[in-house]
């Protein structure tokens, strides 16, 4: 009687674990979905805008949209390295260290490089609006290719500095080593998460500075004019969008946080944090310049309109 008793209850606890593994399945099955919608739905906006950019000649000898370009460029970027390392984790993909080094280094550059860019976007703007003269020659395109390869140097500085303590402080059997990659994975020491999570906000600070100011000085000259259709009147508006943008940049550092719990539903706490802290920010800079762009509206309307 006894062995039959535990032969039930045993019986019982594997079918509740079945189900559960099953709900489990569904679950990861059902974010991949919505992570995938969103993530074409976004490359599928971004394509029609780079196509707007790349086929009008007097768009790409405009600094606005130079910025504006390199950023859809570099969130494009950004967001599919972010999707394999998350799928990649998901499906239980074991890459080898040196490679997995590269994507994370990539990815992280790129994530920096998005605050950068708003802040040179909004220096623009300032520039245009309180010194509308000097615009033409201060803002130029070979300023903004100048701009984006700066950029890039201080994007992948903390790269730098990360791999001289890593190569420093690491035997080199650990880069033969295969494993689950993400950015965990290859911060083994102390010094590399302070050398994170000090450029984050070294960086966020800063560019918040730069928004702030070119926001009160853009806003004074709109109460100057009066008119709340002025161009200043707009750039404000988008000095707005840029900040909320940068907001939601600055919640992506609570997944640092989050992503700690190692519990049953971790992989869900790390896809959320992706779809929510990465592409939604993301998604807002196609939706600023695509619909609010006189230019990108006239355009995309024309290529969708039936004649």
């Amino acid at each position: 009687m006894m062995n039959l008793t535990v032969f039930i209850t045993s019986n019982n606890i594997t079918n509740i674990s079945s189900q559960y593994n099953q709900l489990y399945q569904n679950a990861k099955f059902v974010f991949f979905v919505i992570i995938i919608f969103c993530f074409c739905f976004f490359i599928y906006f971004i394509l029609v805008l780079l196509m707007v950019y790349f086929t009008t000649p007097h768009v790409r000898e405009n600094a606005r949209y130079i910025l504006f370009a390199h950023m859809l460029i570099n969130d494009t970027m950004y967001l599919s390295l972010g999707l394999f390392l998350c799928l990649g984790f998901g499906f239980l993909l074991y890459i080898p260290v040196p490679i997995c080094y590269v994507l994370v280094t990539c990815a992280t550059a790129t994530l920096r490089i998005t605050p950068y860019n708003l802040a040179i976007m909004a220096l623009e703007r300032y520039v245009a609006i309180c010194f509308p003269l000097k615009h033409i020659m201060l803002c130029t395109a070979r300023r903004s290719y100048f701009a984006i390869a700066v950029m890039w140097f201080v994007g992948l500085l903390p790269n730098v500095a990360d791999f001289i303590v890593l190569i420093s402080s690491v035997e080199v059997k650990f880069f033969s080593r295969n494993l689950l990659c993400r950015q965990q994975s290859l911060l083994v020491l102390p010094a590399q998460n302070t050398i994170q999570f000090s450029t984050y906000i070294a960086s966020f600070i800063l560019v918040s500075l730069v928004i702030l100011f070119t926001y009160i000085k853009v806003m004074l000259i709109a109460r100057k004019t009066g008119s709340g259709k002025s161009s200043a009147s707009k750039a404000g508006r988008t000095l707005i969008l840029h900040a909320v943008q940068l907001f939601l940049c600055l919640l992506s550092l609570t997944s640092s946080f989050s992503e700690l719990y190692q519990g049953d539903f971790y992989y869900f706490v790390m896809m959320l944090n992706f779809l929510m802290f990465m592409c939604l920010p993301r998604l807002l800079s196609p939706l600023i310049y695509g619909i609010r762009d006189e230019v990108f509206s006239k355009s995309i309307k024309k290529m969708y309109s039936t004649n």
